[in-house]
This record gives structure tokens, sequence and C-alpha cells, in this order.
């Protein structure tokens, strides 16, 4: 019997054609790489893996991108071949690393194969998510893995479905020998698409399967904005500008409530913020919501007690315990990276059991946790990506909405976006209908990476292979493009030169003259604009409580009375606030205040005074208006004249503007009938010319982009001593790697007790989700403060160097969690390891696992006395919430 008929008698259900296909390719020998939608069951690929390295007495090594996906695929695997046959090895974890087989986080893996360690024995790794590849900050880790893997081992990727899975696959085989790949687009429970408009479900798309937008879903949008706006139009706000049309969004009990009514529960909120996961809990406890049944809750209250017999009873306060037990009690809850694992542990299998009807959830959930729902729910299609409020991508809502549809139970998926006024049904139907997005390398060589190979080979071979990542292959392939569309705009440039000819003269000359002119102008034009943007400023910040103001560009206020002086608070700059003669409040806007304002004078003000309060309002309208009158203030009218008369000074700027003009106006070809005739093709071959010049540099950095960066990382690396001696930085990893092995070779950790290495340690691995205040933060000792001072030394030299050599500059350490890991890592209580920082608790449990991990790593590389003292502290650290 084959390995693979063997494997479905096990199952219990027929494979699809895809599964097989994947399957087969295996038993074959050959490589695969598996792109299909979430859902469709590509894990069962993974699955037959493990099944024939069992079988042929091999080990393999499944790979997962975040820990928590590890954790699950660890525990079902224990299940199947039983816990002495199955390891786990994350950062911070080590259980039965000699098993056959080892679930584990790709950086472990790409570790593993740096350390030299011997994996003859190995036939099979999986990668798991391989689309992960395209992250920015991790994906480079899944290339480093393919390459370097031996060649004898077989890969099965698993991805969501990618549009460029050809060329991913022409990239494998280049790299890894033979592979097969399997695509398909079919989702085995279909997905439908709706809006909700007020309350009421309506199809996205047409029955007809057209594509096309449903026209009653169209027709109930207008009919809400007639409503809203009034007789067929939106409203008018000031200035003329349409009214912001005033229809709240549907609260989430009224999306519950219908989603119950239509039997599209359970379903997954997706929020993109932890906070409103938390409050869509508490809306539901305030509003007294129940979906569990009375078994349920038995159930769920057994869990809950086996939770409780793990976990510190003097922690549960600051864990949010009360309101986390009583939502899942009734019925739901929230995951999001805020939460303990224990707790997110707990929702994901009450969900998988049934036992929940609603998770509200942040994205991160849709990274491969598996818990599908029967509908997904998107109240806004915009999130925060770290920098600022974007659109998710095509991507993105394919990732989210493919949790809806559980196969084996719901015949089909629902997707449901909430709509709102800023929300285009254009928007929505064209992310709804790309079902596919471009996997794009984010490779790019790292120190340790370069030391790494440099310790195994030269410097020409560790060039040549890093020359063969999936990024040298896509700059490669994207370069004969380029170079095409190059020659094209070379001998369309050259066509348009020839039109441009004048026979009064050079008139590339004459051009360049009038290019000039306008580029100078422009240059004076924001010169003015900044001078005056900095008058506005100045003019506002002298302004006090009680002066008497008129601004140049909002003359119908009429006079007014500062109220509330500028306030500069949290980086952010407030504007005074008047009141002005009708007995209005106007808070200033920067876009309302483009003249400086107009000092008329002063009028006594109250020394209680509350704009809120009407009648305190109206008293000091008159007092304004009767000083107006009787003259103790300068007239409106004459004070903007005499502020307009006072900005018409002579401009700076017309000097070297004039001496041009007047090489124009002399220029022979400025008398030529055809003179603009002869400008636009000119024109056209300097927009050619721009867009030339930036596809010859784009041609030059791709062809030479990966082994340009490494060459400049190993110059950084020599100047700082680290070539050819990197014994030390081979076995640090992570984004600050260079500043920490010279913090080791530097001896900051040597001499500090264990809670003084622990905080250190996390410094060099935290970063905060917000900026946080200027400076370093105090430190609980003086010896602490002297070592968080001399790392921040040691980075600052890093990042001079990386300056002068145009790399990319490694994070400052960031030292916002110190205090608390050093806190716990005394014993403390969580309680009071968090007490004032504002740090959420599931957070403290992530940064503290990925402190156990750099100090795993200290300890490999430091003196014996100080690697004692550091495993000390690690042993600390690994106790209550945050310990396995």
């Amino acid at each position: 019997m084959s390995a693979l008929t063997d494997f479905q008698t096990t199952l219990g259900f027929e494979l699809d054609e895809f599964q097989q296909e994947a399957c087969r390719s295996l038993e074959a020998g050959r490589s695969t790489l598996v792109c299909a939608p979430t859902g469709a069951g590509k894990t069962v690929v993974a699955e037959f893996a493990v099944a024939l390295a069992m079988r042929r007495d091999v080990r393999v090594f499944y790979t997962a991108p975040i820990k928590a996906l590890s954790n699950q695929k660890f525990q079902e695997l224990s299940t199947r071949y039983g816990a002495a046959a199955v390891g786990l090895l994350t950062g911070d974890t080590s259980i039965n690393r000699e098993a056959p087989i080892v679930v584990m986080t790709t950086e472990v893996l790409r570790n593993m194969l740096y350390s030299g360690e011997p994996l003859k024995d190995l036939g099979f790794v999986v990668l798991d998510e391989v689309h992960y590849l395209g992250d920015r900050f991790r994906g480079p880790v899944w290339e480093e893995v393919i390459i370097h893997l031996p060649a004898h081992v077989r890969i099965v990727g698993l991805s969501a479905t990618v549009s460029n899975a050809e060329e991913f696959g022409a990239w494998l085989r280049e790299v890894r020998g033979r592979l097969d790949v399997v695509v398909t687009e079919h989702r085995p429970v279909p997905l439908h698409s709706h809006m909700m408009v007020d309350g009421d479900i309506h199809r996205l798309f047409r029955a007809d399967g057209s594509g096309s937008v449903d026209p009653d879903l169209v027709r109930a949008i207008r009919q809400l904005e007639r409503a809203a706006g009034g007789g067929g139009r939106r409203g008018r706000g000031r200035g003329g500008a349409p009214a912001r049309l005033r229809l709240r969004r549907t609260s989430r009990l009224d999306i519950l409530r219908e989603l119950h009514q239509n039997s599209l529960l359970p379903a997954i909120f997706f929020i993109f913020s932890r906070n409103g996961c938390d409050e869509a809990v508490e809306q539901m406890l305030t509003a007294g919501v129940d979906l569990t049944s009375a078994e349920e809750k038995q159930r769920i209250h057994a869990r809950l007690d086996a939770l409780l017999d793990e976990m510190p009873r003097e922690d549960l306060g600051v864990l949010g315990y009360g309101s986390f037990s009583t939502g899942l009690l009734h019925g739901f809850a929230a995951h999001h990276a805020g939460m303990i694992p224990q707790f997110k542990e707990v929702v994901e299998d009450l969900f998988a059991e049934g036992c929940l009807r609603a998770v509200f959830a942040t994205e991160t959930l849709a990274l491969g946790v598996n818990m599908p729902a029967r509908t997904v729910v998107l109240e806004k299609l915009v999130k925060f990506n770290g920098e600022a409020h974007v659109q998710i991508t095509p991507g993105e809502y394919t990732q989210l909405t493919g949790r809806a549809g559980r196969r084996g139970i719901d015949t089909e998926g629902h997707a449901l976006v909430v709509w709102h006024p800023s929300v285009d049904v254009a928007d929505i139907a064209a992310l709804a209908s790309k079902r596919t997005y471009a996997l794009r390398s984010r490779f790019t060589p790292t120190y340790n990476m370069a030391a790494n190979l440099l310790a195994r080979m030269s410097r020409e071979d560790a060039g040549r292979v890093l020359e063969t990542s999936f990024a040298q292959f896509q700059a490669d392939t994207g370069v004969v493009g380029l170079a095409r569309k190059l020659r094209k705009n070379e001998t369309a440039i050259a066509g348009y030169r020839e039109s441009m000819q004048c026979d009064r003269g050079d008139f590339a000359e004459y051009h360049a003259l009038r290019r000039a002119v306008t580029v100078e102008e422009k240059k004076a034009k924001r010169t003015r604009s900044r001078l005056k943007q900095r008058e506005v400023i100045e003019s506002l910040g002298l302004l006090r409580v009680g002066d008497v103001i008129v601004l140049p560009s909002k003359r119908s206020l009429g006079a007014g009375v500062v109220i509330a002086p500028m306030q500069s608070r949290d980086a952010e700059t407030r504007l005074p606030s008047i009141l002005t003669e009708s007995g209005r409040v106007w808070h200033l806007r920067p876009h309302e205040v483009t003249e400086p304002a107009v000092k008329l004078g002063r009028i006594r003000f109250p020394k209680k005074f509350n704009h809120r309060v009407v009648a305190q309002r109206r008293q000091l309208g008159e007092v304004l208006i009767e000083a107006i009158e009787n003259g103790r203030l300068e007239d409106p009218t004459t004070a903007l004249a005499r502020a307009k008369s006072a900005g018409k000074g002579p401009r700076q700027d017309s000097g070297r503007i004039d001496a041009l003009h007047e090489q124009i106006r002399a220029h022979p070809c400025h008398s030529c009938p055809d003179r603009e005739h002869h400008a636009r093709w000119a024109e056209r071959a300097d927009k050619l010319e721009a867009e030339t010049a930036a596809l010859r540099a784009k041609i030059e950095g791709r062809t030479a982009s990966i082994a340009s960066v490494f060459g400049r990382v190993c110059d950084v690396l020599t100047s700082l001593g680290f070539l050819p001696d990197s014994r030390v930085l081979r076995r640090i990893y992570g984004e600050r790697d260079l500043v920490t092995a010279l913090a080791v070779r530097g001896e900051v950790f040597d001499g500090l007790r264990e809670p003084e290495l622990a905080a250190l340690a996390s410094g060099l691995v935290y970063s905060a989700r917000q900026e946080g205040t200027f400076g370093l933060p105090r430190m609980p000792t003086a010896a602490l403060d002297a070592a968080v001072l001399e790392v921040h030394g040691l980075w600052r030299t890093v990042t001079e160097l990386e300056a002068n050599a145009r790399l990319t500059e490694t994070p400052e350490p960031d030292f916002g969690i110190a205090r608390c890991i050093y806190a716990w890592t005394e014993g403390a209580s969580l309680n009071t390891a968090l007490r004032g920082s504002g740090i959420a608790a599931g957070d403290f449990v992530r940064w503290a696992k990925q402190t156990l991990d750099i100090l795993g790593q200290i300890a490999d590389v430091a003196s014996p006395d100080t690697a004692k003292r550091v495993r000390r502290a690690a042993e600390a650290i690994r106790r209550g919430v945050v310990a396995d």
C-alpha cells in the first residue's frame, strides 16, 4: 500500500484534487509549494509530510511564523503521535528537541542552520504561512532558511493564494531543485460578501455572478443618505462645503442581534484596536447579552477552573479576569496581543469547541490561528500601520475574511462589512473581488547573517549565496522589463529633441533658462509661505486672554476676544479660541488662519469665565461691542488696512529671478514665432528625461542591490572589529544584534545583578507601540543607569557608521519596560511590576519572553561568571504568567 493510500484511510474524508496532487509530489521525492485560500485544507499536505517522515524514519520540522501557531501545532501533533514523538522549540521554550517531529518558529530553524547543528536525518521541513516571506520585519528569515537548508531536505511550503505563485515557485526550483507548484483558488466553503446598512444586511454583489454591486444595496444607501441629508441632497456646511452625513455606525449590539436572528453566529468581529476589542466586551456585558446554554456554561466553568489552577490569585485583578470570565460564560470574548497567552488559548479552545458565539479580535488572529467562524465582521476598512491610518489591502481583506466558513460544519461562509458614509461601496467591492496579492521579497543582509556566512566561506562566496535570494531573483527578472522601457524612452527623447530644434538659436539653452525661472519662483514661493506661516504662529503665540483681534483671512467673523491662548501639548499645537461679536465661540483651526492676527487692543476680562454658560458669553460679547463702539479699540477696517500696507515690503528674492528674465528676453529663441511649439516638445523631453534617469538608477540599484548592501554591512563590521573575529555576533539575533554584541564584548553586562541584567537586556528587544518621551528613563539603580548610558553610547556609534555606509539605522534601544522587568525579576507580583507603567499584561508577557530569548543568547557568549548570573536572571523571569 502506498504512503498516500495508507494516509487517506486515517482521515475519514476524501482528499481534494489539489491535496492529492501535492501529496503525490512529496511521495515522489519532490518539494511542493501549495497556494490555496484560508480554510481550503492546506495543512493536510503538511500532515502527510509528517506521516511520510515517520514512515521513512526521518525527522520532520514544522515551522510557523508566530509562537501561538507553533503551540497549537505542537498540541495537535502530540495528540496524534504521542508526547514522546513531538518536540517544541521557540525562542524561550525547549521541549524534547531530539524528537522525530519538532515544531518550531522559523527563527529557531534559521539559528539552528547557522549554528552548524547536524541535520543529516532531517527529511522534511514544513514552512507554514510561507507568504510571510513578504513581511517587512521577519520575512527575510524565510529566505535564509530556504537558501541554507541542506540539499537533501524536501520543503513543504503552505501559502495563501498569491498572484505570482509561479514566479515564487521558479525561484524555489532554482535554489531547492525539484519542486511542484500546486495552486487552487477554490474555497470548499463558498464565501458570500454582505454589507450592513442601518441595521439591515444586504448582498454586496448581484446573485447572477456578474461581480457588479447589488442594486438593492445601492438603493438602501441612497435612501439613507436622502433621509439624513434632506430632500435628496446632503446638507451644506460652513463655506458651502457638503456637510458630513449625521449617520451613526450600526452598533455592535445591533449587529450581534441581527447575526443571531439570521443564524449567522458564531462570528469574529475584526476591530483594528485592542481598546476597541475590550470595549466591545464591556458593551455586551453592560447590555446583559447572554448567548450560551446551561450545558455550555458548565463546560466554560470547567475550563475556567483549570485556568485558575495555573494562575496566581493576586494577578487576577490586573489581568481583568472578572470581565474576561463573565464574558466567556455569556458566550463572547476579546482576542488580541494585549492579553496573556493563557487567556487567548482559552478563547481559541472554547471557540473551536462551539461554546463562544462572538470574538472581538485584532487582525493578528488571522495569522494562521485555527479559529474559523460562520461569519466575519469588519467594522472598518482602515487600520493604523504604525505610521498612518491606511485602508487594508486586498491581501489583508482576503486573510481576514478567509476565517469565514467552517469546513464540515457550514455550507457557506459570510463576510459582513458595516457601512458608514466614509465608506465607498466601490472600494469594498474592489477589495472583495481581488482574491490574490503579489508576494514581494523583503530580504536584506543583516550583521548576524554576514557574520555567520563569513565564518563558513569567503566574502566572494557569501556574496554569491546572497545573490540566490528571492529579492535578487525578483530584481533580475524586473530589470528585463525596465531595460526594455529604458530603450523605448531613449528613442522617444531623441525624437522630442529633434522636434524642438529652432533655426534662431540653441533652444535647449533657452528652455534651460525658462526652467531655471520656474524653479527659482517655486523656491521663492515656498520661502514666502514658510515665513508667512512663522508670522502667523508668532502673532497667535503672543496673544493673551482678553486681547481683541481680527483675522484678515476670516473677516466675516468680525472682531473677537481671546478666551483661551495658544497651547502646545503632547506634540500638538492648539490655536487660540475666541468669542466673536455675535457671541459665538470659535476654536481656530490652522487652515482658517493664513494671515497674522491683527490686534485691536484689550478689554477687561472676567476672572471666572466659562464659555459653555450662555449668559457669560452674552455678557462678554456686550463688553466687546461697547469697547468697539466707544473707540477704546482700533477700528477693524483701519487695522486691517494698516496690516495690509505693512505686509507690502520689497521682495528679497526678486534679484536672481529678474536677472533670469533678462537673459530669457535677450536670447535669440525668445523672438521665434514657433517658440511655444518648441517649448511643448522640450517639456515632454524634460519629463521623459527625469523618468529615464529614475529608471537607470533603479536598474543600477537592482542589479547590484544585495551585493552592495552586503559589502557595506561588512565594512561596518570590519570598522568595529567583528571581522574576522565574529564569535559573539554569530550567536546574537535580532534587530539590535550589533549593539547587543558590542555590549557583551564590552563587558557591559559584567558585574550587574540578576534584576539589572534582565532590565538591561529588555531594552535590546523592546519596542514601544507608540512613541514615548524624549530621553532615557531613570533606572532603579545607579549601576543599571550607567549600563543603560553605555549601551546607548554604543548604539550612537553604530548609527554613525550606518549613516556613513548608507545603511538603515539600527532601532534605538528602548528601556520603556525595564523597570517592570526589574521588579518582576526581583519577585514582585504582576500587579506591582506593572503599576503605573501603562503596559498591558499580554504585552508584558510577550516582551518578558523575548527578554528570556535574548538572555539565552547572551549566556551563550558571555564570560562564565556573567553567564551564570544571566541564566539565574532568566529563571527568575520564568514564573507565573510568563511560564509556559
